[in-house]
């Protein structure tokens, strides 16, 4: 089961939306803005997982995966309804990024008219990104050219491993052979490819993650992401851990995995650009990024989450529910919230500071307040140089102005967020 979204007031009357999505950007512009399409259908459901996902496939009430893109279109137009009446701005979607669950349970045809919707709703910028999550046992090299054809610039597949006892923990139902022959397919058919790792599974060696990194690299993907295994209270893997039948991942264990991979994939030509992303030079997921850096998006399909300005807001997680109100004329959003001013400085700064480029320390000053020749706050010089003097940021970035993680930081990122913000 799923963790219960957070609490949250509804939208007032059908769907409108709080004069906060004006809210601009520190620097008084337009935020870009991004589409994300949740697609909740799985074929197994893996034990770690706590999104919001259903191996249902026929839960009728417009909430079947046959009936999702209709749904899905009824949805999109009431969000444009309610972004026009709220005075957004009309901004073309720069990224479209399709999740779940595995969108590629649905046909290739069905993915193709889920595109089309966002180009028709809010138009899609020339050089849009539009990407897919795919398992590798979901597609093949026909399915992948009806994806390039059908607008789409980039697959991300879920390899999690390339060891068979660690997939098979993590409840994974494709063979580590299958991942080398869909990513050769997807780049023949021009797509960007980008490979997804887990670590951390219990029962994995240093050899098995040693053995999954090599693999990966040998593959050859454009991106790949690396991320450490959390295992959610409610989930099928969590009562494992309760029953003792699986050991609950360590942090030195997962600390240690993080530094290999960084080291391999950095050696292999892969940069950081985020904690838990690398990519080849022209490779990083725009998508990603466009979360990092705070940028307005829409999330449409069952719980799914949505940005704007100062507003957060989540969809309603029952697909049969989520149907139901956009049946009937209603925004499918089941709660949203208003982030007052300190919050959102901490989100700015925990998110920015996840980037390669970090964040500028101007950004912290408060209104009034002395600050260095660089714009540094003065409050802020002897916490810069005490994560600096710890091995957290790197020295000279700091001298000009900049926070910017070493590798050690970005373990403790939480941590350097709490620093700069006083908390």
């Amino acid at each position: 089961m799923s963790p219960r979204q957070p609490d949250g007031e509804p939208l007032p009357g059908a769907g409108d939306l709080p004069a906060q999505v004006l809210a601009p950007a520190p620097d008084g512009s337009a935020r870009p803005f991004s589409v994300y399409l949740h697609v909740p259908y799985c074929r197994v459901r893996c034990g770690y997982c706590d999104f919001n996902t259903y191996t249902n496939l026929n839960m009728g009430g417009g909430a079947s995966a046959s009936d999702y893109v209709s749904t899905l279109a009824g949805e999109l137009r009431l969000a444009r309804e309610a972004m026009d009446r709220a005075g957004l701005p009309k901004r073309a979607a720069q990224t479209v990024f399709l999740g779940g669950g595995t969108p590629t349970m649905l046909p290739a045809g069905d993915l193709a008219r889920m595109v089309a919707l966002v180009r028709s709703t809010w138009g899609l910028a020339e050089d849009a990104e539009v990407t897919t999550e795919a398992n590798p046992e979901t597609v093949d090299e026909r399915y992948l050219v009806a994806l390039a054809e059908a607008g789409f610039t980039r697959v991300s597949f879920g390899m999690q491993s390339a060891v068979p006892h660690v997939l098979a923990t993590l409840d994974r139902t494709h063979t580590p052979e299958r991942v080398p022959l869909v990513v050769e397919w997807a780049r023949r058919a021009g797509l960007s490819t980008s490979l997804d790792l887990i670590y951390g599974t219990p029962g994995e060696s240093m050899e098995d993650w040693a053995r999954s990194l090599e693999a990966a690299v040998l593959t050859g993907p454009d991106h790949i992401s690396a991320y450490a295994l959390v295992i959610e209270e409610g989930t099928r893997m969590w009562a494992q851990v309760r029953r003792g039948e699986l050991e609950m991942p360590q942090d030195d264990d997962e600390a240690t995995k993080y530094e290999m991979a960084d080291a391999a994939l950095a050696a292999a030509g892969y940069e950081w650009y985020e904690i838990s992303n690398w990519a080849r030079p022209g490779a990083q997921c725009r998508h990603n990024r466009a979360y990092w850096q705070d940028w307005d998006w829409y999330g449409a399909g069952p719980g799914a989450h949505s940005h704007f300005g100062d507003v957060r807001m989540w969809g309603l997680k029952a697909p049969v529910a989520w149907a139901a109100q956009v049946a009937a004329g209603c925004l499918p959003v089941a709660g949203h919230e208003v982030v007052d001013a300190e919050a959102r400085e901490l989100e700015r700064v925990m998110l920015g500071i996840r980037l390669r480029e970090g964040i500028a320390l101007d950004a912290l000053a408060r209104p009034g307040e002395a600050t260095t020749s660089d714009g540094t706050p003065r409050r802020l010089v002897p916490v810069v140089a005490r994560l600096v003097g710890q091995g957290l940021l790197e020295a000279a970035p700091a001298l000009r102005g900049r926070a910017v993680l070493t590798l050690r930081g970005r373990l403790m990122a939480d941590h350097v967020t709490g620093c700069l913000v006083g908390q």
